[in-house]
């Protein structure tokens, strides 16, 4: 993946995002009948703009990172007197809430949207069959065995690994019992396997929910055959070529990919003797991994890529709903990334999901330029994820987002009287400070994981 084709899949996730969110605030703020001076998609100097026939002035700005919608308001400046009643300061308390609820709610319903594409479209998995069972872990301790499926979790229907991580995400930092049900191979009768939970903690920066809890996803097995070689790696300068099925490494057998990776890590700067299967010929080279160092360990590394394997039929699946029933399917899914968001939020504040876990735009970055890598399915997930993220995240009750701006209407309404500027202003640094401080450590996790 390219460093162009990343920054072009970012602009093209921020953009959709921004641009969504900010026609929110300017379609209702019309509907009210407040003037919009300006539609800014990015920050600082316009690289583009122009006019319609409200003179509303539409931007697309130099830094892409959000976006405003600047309407006429005393607040701000001298209004004339014939436009007083297009203020935004002098409407309703019920239509500033409504002005400023519709940029956090059309990315909701953006996220129902792209997720209804994406179910008629169709969506391509695998089954979430068991492949192996970790010893000691909490799934062997509950008589969970490989080569079953696991079709429910507390209840929930699951129809991928996906949805399976989606579940058990929403248990991590909590006790309890958590039920699975599962569907041998050799067999037509489900069983239920529970698993007790207690405060159960998860590194989710660095494993899954699924591996967390023990449990290894099947997968065909994977021969040690190089796909792609990295131009000017060790492993194109050893001599290997794409298509080469490595046999063995110092005289041991290579079983599988994982077997060979192994190897290779495991010999950081040293020369290995390695034994290739080309065509009909047996060809042994001798390759030197490269050093790379991790977190303060150091791996060996070579530059070269497997050659992809197919799933077989039996293991695949493809989600795909009627243009009516992805309605429901869509709803539900927007739900449950809603409810995931907020619980993973309250988590964080509990202390029981490390704030370790939060994102900057290096990881958004890097996960748009993969998820577009992925195909059309793998982008609209993604998007519709995060338009799911800025929406909850713009309603939180922080001065400065939104939510923020709702709050002190809500207030208002209660006392039937604006809250004072002086607050307003303490809340503005309060807000500030909030999220200056999550943004650093948003961005000091992101560097981390480079």
């Amino acid at each position: 993946m390219t460093l162009l084709h990343t920054i072009f899949a970012t602009l093209v996730t921020l953009g959709i995002l921004v641009t969504v969110h900010e026609w929110g605030h300017f379609f209702v703020a019309r509907r009210c009948g407040v003037k919009v001076l300006r539609f800014s998609i990015g920050f600082g100097k316009p690289l583009l703009s122009w006019r319609d026939k409200h003179n509303t002035e539409f931007v697309v700005a130099a830094i892409p990172l959000g976006g405003y919608v600047k309407m006429l308001d005393e607040r701000e400046g001298d209004v004339p007197a014939h436009e007083r009643a297009q203020a935004f300061n002098q409407k309703t308390v019920w239509q500033r809430i409504a002005i400023v609820a519709a940029g956090p709610a059309v990315n909701l319903i953006f996220a129902v949207l792209a997720y209804w594409l994406m179910f008629v479209v169709g969506v391509s998995t695998v089954a979430p069959q068991i492949g192996s069972v970790v010893s000691g872990s909490l799934a062997e301790q509950a008589g969970v065995s490989a080569d079953q499926e696991v079709i429910a979790v507390d209840g929930y229907p699951t129809r991928s690994w996906e949805e399976v991580n989606l579940r058990l995400a929403s248990r991590v930092g909590e006790s309890g019992p958590l039920v699975l049900r599962l569907q041998p191979s050799d067999s037509t009768l489900p069983e239920e396997k529970t698993v007790q939970l207690e405060n159960w903690s998860v590194d989710l920066e660095n494993e899954s929910p699924v591996r967390a809890l023990g449990l290894e996803p099947w997968q065909p097995e994977i021969p040690a055959v190089i796909g792609t070689l990295m131009p000017g790696e060790r492993a194109e300068q050893s001599g290997l070529k794409v298509g080469d099925h490595v046999l063995a490494v110092d005289g041991a057998p290579v079983l599988d990919w994982y077997d060979l990776v192994g190897h290779v890590q495991s010999s950081p700067g040293l020369p290995v003797q390695v034994l290739i299967a080309r065509g009909d010929e047996r060809v042994t080279l001798e390759l030197t991994p490269a050093i790379k160092e991790v977190e303060g360990q150091r791996f060996g590394y070579i530059g070269a890529g497997v050659q992809p394997v197919g799933w077989p039929e039996e293991q695949r699946r493809i989600l795909q709903e009627n243009p009516l029933s992805a309605v429901g399917h869509a709803v539900a899914k927007t739900w449950q990334m809603m409810t995931l968001t907020l619980d993973a939020i309250w988590k964080m504040i509990e202390g029981a999901i490390s704030v370790k876990n939060l994102s900057g735009p290096i990881t958004i970055a890097k996960v748009a330029g993969a998820s577009a890598a992925s195909g059309f399915e793998s982008f609209i997930s993604f998007l519709a994820y995060l338009s799911v993220s800025l929406g909850i995240l713009n309603l939180l009750p922080i001065p400065v987002l939104d939510g923020g701006h709702l709050l002190y209407y809500l207030v208002e309404l209660v006392t039937g009287r604006p809250v004072s500027e002086r607050v307003q202003m303490l809340g503005l640094r309060l807000g500030m400070a909030i999220v200056i401080s999550l943004m650093g450590i948003a961005l000091l996790n992101d560097f981390m994981r480079l």
